[in-house]
């Protein structure tokens, strides 16, 4: 597999920092970080703010000035391993993805300048307001055939199979071009990554997954082709006409990879955010009623969910020489685990960090969606699908609620977050 290569499946021995603190028990897949990261979050930055966790392999930072001083310096600390499994893949799944036509590359969160600056122009031109306007209707339209669906089928019913996860699904591969008949399919070889690139899954699971990120590739490919002899109005063929007229600039296989890695970034960590939306603002009675009756204090409302329980709780990223961070000494090859979530609750900046409020003023100045070069394209579509999915909601189900005394499990991965099942029931 290519140095470039979109995941690299061969992960070398972690680096080892000297002279700083070791901690034996950390790791995000802890029974209760899973179930709630910010009390071990909000303690570490507290009293341990810069460690090596022995368990995982990476020198943890939870700091603000920390996490911003890596997203502000792109050249030091390399985002070359934010798509690379954080353990090692078992030989069968590598087998399978050393196939001759597996090559997706890395194009821009994982890619290095001044390359990701050049793919990301682009892709970004395809994000533009004329695309955002196009798809509004679709989302409006989707979210309320979903929400007709779950009031003729009645409650309780579970949220996001019902809608946080359709729904974002829907949308991006709208965006990306691919046909509706498609959906099902696209969603199931497509629903696994997560665990593959920042889970832990068992041998017989990274198989499952590899061969159906090997067929997603393949479908990718396929649908390129198509476009490349028909194209239509969809970002795949903005970007082939934009391969067209910069084939120097812009390559025929960046742009099969860019549609390869969109899936996942605009697919799992919507379908979070909505979800987590839900579990935040609904027991919270007087702040869901205060949306219900005044949609405008709904934007407020989903910063702070996003600040306060982000769906991307971290992200990682490697050091490119030997450097200083968090006051200590890290070698060139120290693989380092940036806590989004602990900066997001840093107290010198938000007031009783741990405290849920929707008219928080500077809820805004959370880092979900990352910062600097690579601060997340699709952050403008994410809102936009938020924001219509809980207006809808709030219009049509004021009395929605959490079913009473529901058992919330979440995916163990080290960087997303969100429930995979949420029951809701309403008044009938």
């Amino acid at each position: 597999m290519s140095q470039d290569a979109y995941h690299k499946v061969h992960i070398p021995p972690a680096t080892k920092p000297s002279g700083c603190p070791v901690d034996h028990e950390f790791t995000p897949f802890d029974a209760d970080y899973l179930q709630n990261p910010y009390p071990q979050l909000e303690k570490l930055t507290d009293e341990q703010p810069t460690f090596f966790s022995e368990q995982l392999g990476y020198l943890v930072l939870t700091r603000l000035e920390d996490v911003l001083e890596v997203f502000k310096n792109p050249d030091i600390f390399s985002s070359e391993n934010v798509q690379d499994p954080v353990f090692p893949v078992c030989e069968e799944a590598q087998k399978i993805l050393s196939a001759e036509d597996y090559n997706p590359q890395a194009v821009m969160s994982n890619r290095q300048q001044p390359d990701h600056t050049r793919i990301r122009r682009y892709t970004r031109d395809g994000f533009n307001a004329r695309r955002m306007k196009l798809l509004e209707p679709y989302i409006r339209d989707t979210c309320e055939t979903l929400i007709d669906n779950m009031l003729e089928k009645g409650g309780p019913t579970e949220f996001v199979s019902a809608l946080a996860h359709p729904l974002p699904g829907q949308v991006i591969f709208r965006f990306i071009g691919f046909p509706e008949a498609d959906d099902e399919q696209l969603i199931y070889w497509t629903a696994n990554r997560l665990a593959f690139t920042w889970g832990k899954p068992t041998p017989e699971k990274q198989v499952e997954i590899a061969e159906n990120m090997l067929k997603y590739w393949r479908y990718c490919r396929d649908f390129v082709a198509l476009r490349n002899e028909q194209p239509a109005d969809d970002l795949t063929s903005e970007l082939l006409a934009a391969h067209k007229a910069n084939p120097e600039d812009l390559s025929y296989r960046e742009v099969e990879s860019v549609i390869y890695g969109l899936s996942f970034a605009g697919h799992e960590i919507v379908s979070n955010f909505i979800a987590l939306t839900l579990l935040n603002v609904l027991p919270r009675r007087e702040q869901w009623e205060a949306l219900c009756k005044d949609p405008a204090l709904i934007p407020n409302a989903l910063e702070e969910v996003l600040r306060a329980d982000s769906p991307q709780t971290s992200w990682r990223r490697i050091a490119t020489q030997d450097t200083r961070i968090g006051g200590v000494d890290i070698p060139a090859g120290t693989q380092i685990f940036v806590s989004i979530g602990a900066a997001n609750h840093a107290p010198e900046l938000f007031e009783n960090p741990s405290d849920f409020d929707i008219y928080r003023e500077n809820a805004g100045k959370h880092i979900s969606f990352g910062h600097g070069i690579h601060f997340c394209l699709g952050a403008r579509l994410a809102r936009l699908e938020g924001q219509i999915a809980i207006e809808a909601l709030a219009r049509r189900i004021p009395s929605l609620r959490l079913v009473e005394k529901q058992e919330l499990e979440f995916a163990p991965n080290i960087t997303f977050r969100g429930p995979r099942k949420l029951y809701v029931e309403w008044d009938q």
